[in-house]
């Protein structure tokens, strides 16, 4: 990827978090996705102007090569303009994602 990457309301198929938004990718038979799911909505419920959006990578496979998604769950963490503060795979914990956000919200 050169130079920051930022994803738009159009990359990503819904509306970006006034403040930040979680952008999960996921699988149909993705166990830690479904866990993975309900952290990110708790978060995005629990923090004004974050918005929750997962996308099936099976669906999205643009995005998924352009991102460089390489296994399921796999969480970014978007500033409210769309740039991409973290990446990470697998299920996370709400404190990892709670300071995520931290970074990705001035």
């Amino acid at each position: 990827m050169s130079g920051p990457t930022r994803l738009s309301a159009d990359d990503l198929g819904a509306g970006l978090g006034d403040r930040a938004t979680l952008v999960q990718f996921s699988t149909a038979f993705c166990q830690p996705c479904r866990a993975t799911r309900r952290i990110l909505a708790d978060v995005s419920a629990l923090v004004p102007g974050v918005a929750h959006i997962e996308i099936d990578a099976e669906s999205r496979l643009d995005l998924v090569r352009r991102l460089d998604v390489t296994s399921t769950p796999t969480v970014l963490v978007l500033d409210a303009a769309g740039g991409i503060v973290k990446q990470a795979t697998g299920q996370p914990r709400k404190a990892d994602v709670l300071a995520a956000l931290a970074a990705a919200v001035p």
